[in-house]
């Protein structure tokens, strides 16, 4: 049995991965874009990492520049997909016999020792595996590729039957560009029979784990052999660097991940207790169901003088792409810029969507999501018109109508009456009320609600109920005396939590100047100022501890986040930035020099 599900094993894997090397994520260290901001020599000389590296030799990075070409591309990439997953990782190096020297030394290779891997010189490249290890380091005049196939033998029957079946459903799947072609053929040997049924149950008798032991060890040596035909389809007729066309080559670092493809694998990791339990999972989401959605994310890594920043980029098929730009072009409700502060706050977002078209594409969705052979189209029909009706789409979207905006405007000292709870002599619980001085966050939290009755209705509730006490249109929230007595002001369509209201400027201001012109391109703004926040808020820290985040104070102005409201080529995007008040140096030396002088003693 065993030799039957290596033979189909490997019969799979050479239809698949013998035709096309297909990958699900790709990122890329663009060495040649990086190497004109910031010397990587500089990186990995820098006192800190020298500090670090005394300490534990086998970190010692800078080894490494004698080695590889950190000014080209370096590039890791893979499948969970494929019928043998993999990954590769591909480096430019300096010399071949340079390598090989180095590797000596660094494994303690010894040819002469069987005990420990040799590497083996072919004409274009050289091989080293090490013993016990799956993966191999291969090498030529330019380039080391580091491979391993990833794929495991099943340890329960129900994979081991029906392992093969759902490989080949993922070979017919193509997620992502090919990397690399690699046509070499797979020689199967045929697997010499068992004498008899007798002898193999002889063979295994008392011991139900010698089996899947014989099974591991073919399976391993069967992948092994697999890995060495496509380290030979890979060099022999010259080695080509992967590309992709996914990757963005002016950011320093730029990844992409195929979502279709990760969501497969998730599917894989419940696949079978879903199956065990009932066969439910027919009846799931269909994975290729979101692939055909979110078609893949890329997340880039920008790294400059004056900041860092991250960018993650959403790319949507053109139909979700349609009604995510509905959603994210709201037409912004002008009163609540009656509630912003005039001055910047010490932190702030504002994020703004279309709620009723959220809701009106939420049925139509949901029934993409659960297209399945096992639901015909009048049950999803039914569906769709059971959401329907439930969900009353214009009257929900009015609860909220997507405006949401917060501010944290600072810290203040106030005396507040706090209870303590204790016990007298005899044991009874006593609570005492006391006045202490405390520093409170002062803050608001503003919405929009369009709806006629609801509000009103849901703020008179809270009255009866003695939850809120009323004081003209505001509403105080009772036990907050702590917070600083947190309320709730309703302006019509606007709806204002606070313990505040000292910041309210009637529209007026710089701020709000400069807000209303961020939230005409994005429709998702926030900002964090490190240096008053940290001000504020560190106000009674110990005096150690304000040494070292005044020095994080000085170093970093400001986080911010946006996201622009308009799709182009079906793609959201999604910025997160880290700015400095310097710009004598590139960041990352910036956040080294910060790191070292904090754990100097």
């Amino acid at each position: 049995m065993k030799q039957f599900y290596t033979l189909i094993f490997l019969l799979a894997s050479y239809l698949t991965f013998g035709q096309t090397n297909k990958y699900d994520y790709f990122v890329q260290f663009n060495g040649n874009q990086l190497s004109k901001k910031v010397s990587v020599s500089d990186v990995l000389n820098h006192p800190l990492i020298n500090k670090y590296s005394s300490k534990k030799p086998d970190f010692d990075f800078s080894k490494y520049t004698s080695q590889i070409n950190f000014d080209q591309k370096i590039s890791i990439h893979g499948s969970f997909t494929d019928s043998i997953p993999y990954y590769q990782v591909t480096i430019p190096i300096k010399g071949r016999e340079a390598l090989r020297q180095f590797l000596i030394k660094e494994f303690k290779i010894n040819n002469s020792n069987d005990s420990i891997a040799a590497i083996e010189d072919f004409d274009k490249y050289s091989v080293y595996t090490p013993n016990g290890k799956k993966r191999s380091m291969v090498w030529n005049d330019t380039y080391l590729v580091v491979l391993e196939l990833t794929k495991k033998l099943s340890k329960n029957v129900y994979d081991l039957q029906t392992e093969v079946q759902i490989d080949s459903a993922y070979s017919e799947e193509s997620y992502g560009d090919p990397v690399e072609v690699v046509e070499a053929p797979v020689i199967i040997e045929e697997p010499a029979p068992m004498a008899n049924s007798t002898q193999e149950e002889y063979l295994y008798d008392g011991n139900p784990y010698e089996e899947y032991t014989l099974q591991q060890a073919e399976f391993d040596r069967k992948l092994a052999d697999k890995q060495n035909e496509i380290i030979r389809g890979l060099f022999e007729n010259g080695f080509t660097a992967p590309s992709s066309s996914k990757i963005n080559e002016s950011a320093d670092i730029s990844s992409w991940v195929d979502y279709g493809g990760a969501i497969s694998s998730l599917y894989s990791a419940y696949n079978y207790p879903t199956t065990i339990f009932g066969g439910y999972d027919k009846f799931l989401p269909m994975q290729n169901n979101f692939g055909n959605f979110v078609k893949g994310i890329n997340v880039d890594f920008y790294f400059d003088n004056d900041n860092a920043r991250i960018e993650e980029v959403v790319e949507y098929s053109a139909e979700i792409a349609g009604v995510i730009n509905k959603i994210t072009n709201r037409k912004i409700n002008k009163k609540i810029f009656d509630y912003f502060p005039a001055e910047k706050p010490l932190a702030y977002g504002s994020y703004h969507m279309n709620t009723k078209e959220a809701l009106e594409s939420f049925p139509s969705l949901t029934a993409d999501i659960f297209q399945n052979p096992k639901f015909g189209k009048e049950d999803i029909s039914v569906i769709i018109d059971l959401m329907s009706t439930i969900i009353d789409e214009e009257a929900t979207a009015k609860l909220f109508d997507g405006d949401l905006s917060a501010f944290l405007y600072g810290m203040k000292d106030v005396e507040v009456m706090t209870k303590k709870y204790g016990y007298d002599e005899n044991y009874e619980e006593t609570i005492t009320e006391e006045k202490v001085k405390k520093s409170i966050p002062l803050f608001a939290v503003i919405f929009t609600s369009t709806h006629p009755t609801f509000g009103d209705k849901l703020l008179q509730l809270g009255v009866r109920k003695k939850l809120l006490t009323q004081n003209g249109n505001q509403y105080q929230v009772f036990g907050t005396e702590e917070y600083g007595t947190v309320f709730i002001l309703k302006d019509k369509d606007v709806v204002i939590v606070a313990n505040t209201m000292d910041y309210f400027n009637k529209g007026t201001g710089s701020f709000v100047k400069e807000t209303k012109k961020d939230l005409s391109k994005n429709y998702m703004i926030g900002k964090l100022n490190i240096a008053q926040t940290i001000n504020a808020f560190g106000k009674n820290a110990k005096e150690s501890d304000l040494v070292q985040i005044n020095k994080v104070a000085a170093q970093f102005s400001d986080i911010t986040t946006e996201s622009p409201k308009k799709l182009i080529d079906n793609k959201l995007k999604f910025i997160f930035k880290l700015n400095s008040n310097k710009s004598d140096k590139n960041i990352i030396l910036q956040t080294l020099d910060l790191a070292d002088e904090m754990t100097s003693k």
